[in-house]
C-alpha cells in the first residue's frame, strides 16, 4: 500500500454513508479539498468515531481511490470540543466550514487557508475575541488569500485604523493575524467592508449556515 499519504487536515462537513460508514469532507493542507469514506466510523466503538466529527483537526492517514480516499486513521490535535458547547460559536464556525468548502480546490495547496481556519477556531473559543470582529477577519482573509479583495476601493471615507487593519490583513500570514483588537466602531467598519466585497466581487452564491448563524449573532 505505498499510496498511503499522511496530510494534516479538518474535518469541513460530515454524512452517513451507508449503515455504519461515514462520509468526510476534508480541507487537507497538501492535497486541498478531498472526500474520504470512513469505514465503520458510525459505530461507537469504532476509532474513527471521534475523528470524523465536525472541525477536527489531525494528521489524516488515507488511500486514494478512484473518486474518493478511504480514511484509514487519524492522529488528532485538536477536537475543538468547545464549539460544541457554545451555540453561537458553533454557528460561526460553522460558516467558517462551510466558506471554507467553497473556496477550497481539489488538488490543491491550500495550507494557508488550513491555517485561516485552524486559527479562527482557537480564536472563536477564546473568550476574549469578540466574535464579530473574528468573522469580518475571517472572511476578508479569505477573500484576501483568494486574490479577490480590493484594496484600492477603500480610501480617507473609512478610518485610518480601519484601513490600517486592512494593510496588516494582506502583509501577515494567517498564523499571526489574529493578535489584535479595535474598537466596536471599527468592528462595524471591517464587517461593512466585508460585508461590500462578497455582495460586489462574490458570486451571489447563498451560504446554508448564514442564516442560522445571522439568528445567532443578531446580523454581527
Amino acid at each position: 500500500m505505498s499510496d498511503i499519504l499522511w496530510t494534516p487536515g479538518m474535518v469541513l462537513r460530515v454524512a452517513p454513508a451507508n449503515e455504519y460508514d461515514r462520509r468526510v469532507v476534508l480541507l487537507t493542507k497538501d492535497h486541498g479539498r478531498i472526500t474520504a469514506f470512513a469505514k465503520g466510523a458510525r459505530r461507537q466503538t469504532n476509532h474513527l468515531m471521534a475523528a470524523t466529527d465536525l472541525f477536527v483537526f489531525a494528521d489524516f492517514k488515507l488511500f486514494p481511490g478512484r473518486s474518493a480516499y478511504s480514511l484509514l486513521d487519524a492522529g488528532v490535535k485538536n477536537y475543538f470540543s468547545e464549539l460544541r458547547q457554545d451555540f453561537e460559536a458553533a454557528c460561526l464556525g460553522s460558516f467558517f466550514l462551510e466558506l471554507a468548502e467553497y473556496n477550497s480546490r481539489e488538488d490543491n495547496d491550500e495550507r494557508d487557508l488550513l491555517a485561516l481556519l485552524y486559527q479562527s477556531c482557537r480564536a472563536l473559543i477564546h473568550p476574549a475575541y469578540e466574535k464579530s470582529l473574528l468573522r469580518a477577519v475571517f472572511e476578508l482573509k479569505l477573500m484576501m488569500l483568494q486574490g479577490s479583495f480590493h484594496r484600492q476601493d477603500y480610501g480617507e471615507e473609512y478610518s485610518s485604523t480601519a484601513l490600517y487593519t486592512l494593510d496588516f490583513l494582506l502583509a501577515t500570514a494567517p498564523e499571526k493575524i489574529f493578535s489584535f483588537s479595535v474598537k466596536p466602531e471599527v468592528v462595524a467598519e471591517l464587517s461593512r467592508i466585508a460585508l461590500r466585497e462578497r455582495r460586489v466581487y462574490g458570486d451571489g452564491h447563498v451560504f446554508r449556515s448564514e442564516e442560522l448563524l445571522e439568528g445567532a449573532l443578531g446580523g454581527t
